[in-house]
């Protein structure tokens, strides 16, 4: 038996405790701290336990480490470097759901060294869409063919009856992460030409995605494709492209709040204190002057355009009081959504991946589509608190059982790693349906 410390009680952390102690004979820490959480996700169970933890508390965090043989983190991705240095010096493997980041490659050295595991990317996006895109790679290698192209959407959403306001999304996982991700650059592959996008421009152009079973979407560029030719190992392939979906609409409302100034995460003082100074500030006017006009200026876009709608709607341009007096634009916009764009009890979300694929087989040529349409459980677990939730706590189990081995700093790209996981995440529900076609 060995121990495992979840790091986080965040949305998506639940089904990860849930499983470690339901499907294992494991021991689990929960540490956050919102403790109060941490204790609810336990729930008595007589091999888990709760305790109060913070991230800057650098000896709490050393003894969890050293007591556990893997710690799963479900922390923001900024404190993971920090997780897998003290994992690294006590010899514990680790688990996160995020982008490896470039502090976190340069452990791979030194993980290979202790012989740790730095297992990263393994929830929904990124995760699933990584496991699954490969299955379907792996089958038309071993077919003989080739993939030449290669496109992907993934997106967390309101079910279609839970839709229901003006914006078409609501938070199923970090408001503040989802904005922050608002101001990624982004490049792809399409048709063998290198297309950059810098951040400001994310949202200019998006594209109209239709998905059997879900609906049709805005799909935008997620970050750089370009670096997954080679995760994906497809060197000479013409397209390829990773990309988010939302509802319809939302790609004009995100592309004029960056206009606008709005992902500012540079705190300042608000004399009034209120959103309306904040919205009056990056229009450069009187809080008692046409606030909405003068932002709609700066985003070059009508004062009756259906930004400023959303935003009216939002309460950016209300006197309400800020969370607090000094803050930043991102963060009064997230407050803001916070408190309007939240689920109501017994409302579903939905997850919709699809990947769609060209193969060459020399002879013949052929479109193959793999989708993935879930949804949440009413008063029950989200869909993205499980998508994103199983794959990690899956994969801690096959760090555990040795299924993953190799040290350093990994992502579940291999055949053995995307096979065992997606078959246990097929058993709990979560799985794919594939459409192939001539070309």
């Amino acid at each position: 038996m060995a121990h495992v410390t979840v790091l986080g009680a965040g949305l998506v952390a639940g089904p990860v405790v849930r499983h470690l102690l339901d499907r294992s004979p494991h021991t689990v820490t929960v540490a956050a701290p919102e403790f109060e959480r941490a204790t609810a996700m336990v729930a008595g169970h007589p091999r888990g336990e709760a305790v109060r933890f913070s991230i800057d508390d650098s000896a709490a965090l050393d003894a969890l480490v050293a007591k556990s043989q893997v710690v799963v983190s479900m922390l923001p991705y900024v404190h993971h470097v920090t997780v897998a240095e003290r994992c690294i010096a006590h010899g514990a493997h680790l688990v996160t759901s995020s982008y490896v980041q470039p502090a976190m490659r340069a452990l791979d050295g030194a993980a290979k060294a202790r012989g740790v595991v730095l297992l990263n990317e393994l929830g929904l996006d990124p995760g699933i869409d990584h496991m699954s895109a490969m299955r379907v790679i792996h089958e038309v290698r071993r077919a003989g063919g080739r993939v030449t192209s290669f496109r992907s959407y993934c997106g967390g959403l309101p079910a279609p009856e839970a839709n229901t306001n003006p914006f078409g999304y609501k938070f199923s996982w970090s408001p503040r992460g989802v904005v922050l991700a608002a101001r990624n650059a982004a490049r792809y592959l399409r048709e063998g030409a290198l297309v950059e996008i810098p951040g400001p421009e994310l949202f200019a152009r998006p594209e109209t995605v239709t998905v059997e079973g879900a609906g049709t979407f805005e799909g935008y560029p997620n970050r750089d494709s370009v670096s997954y030719v080679q995760v994906y190992d497809l060197e000479g392939v013409s397209t390829m492209f990773r990309g988010t979906l939302r509802n319809v609409g939302h790609c004009e409302t995100w592309y004029a709040m960056g206009a606008m100034g709005l992902y500012d995460d540079a705190a300042r003082s608000f004399v009034g204190g209120t959103f309306r100074d904040v919205m009056a500030w990056l229009g450069g006017v009187s809080v008692d002057g046409d606030v909405e006009g003068a932002v709609a200026a700066r985003a070059r876009i009508a004062r009756d355009a259906a930004p400023i709608e959303k935003l009216t709607w939002l309460g950016m341009f209300s006197r309400d009081a800020l969370p607090s007096p000094t803050i930043s634009p991102l963060d009064a916009l997230v407050a803001r959504m916070v408190e309007r764009l939240q689920y109501a009890p017994g409302e579903r979300d939905m997850v919709v991946l699809q990947h769609e694929f060209e193969a060459d087989y020399g002879d013949r040529r052929e479109h193959i589509t793999s989708t993935l349409v879930d949804f949440g459980a009413p008063h029950g677990d989200t869909s993205m608190s499980r998508t994103v939730g199983l794959p990690a706590a899956i994969g801690a189990l096959r760090v555990l059982d040795g299924t993953i081995a190799t040290p350093g700093v990994v992502v579940p790209v291999s055949p053995a790693v995307c096979e065992a996981i997606l078959d246990e995440l097929a058993a709990l529900g979560i799985r794919f349906r594939e459409t192939r076609a001539a070309r």
